[in-house]
């Protein structure tokens, strides 16, 4: 089943789901229906280090949003 996930950043980014380039930040992905571990990549300057997610019961109108913030 297809789920929706949108991982939201104040810059675009690569989105890793797992250790894989997956998509962008700010744009909405579509993934299986499963437990996820989400980060951003080098470098390392955000938080959290990594989001672990179930994804389950989106649509592309209402996704899964995980947010990552600006280390500063």
């Amino acid at each position: 089943m297809t789920e929706y996930v949108k991982v939201n950043y104040a810059r675009r980014r690569y989105v890793y789901i797992d250790g894989e380039k997956s998509g962008f930040t700010n744009k909405i992905l579509r993934v299986g229906k499963r437990k996820m571990t989400f980060s951003l990549g080098e470098p390392d300057n955000y938080t959290p280090g990594s989001v672990t997610k179930t994804v389950k019961n989106t649509t592309s109108i209402k996704p899964l949003e995980i947010q990552f913030s600006l280390d500063t």
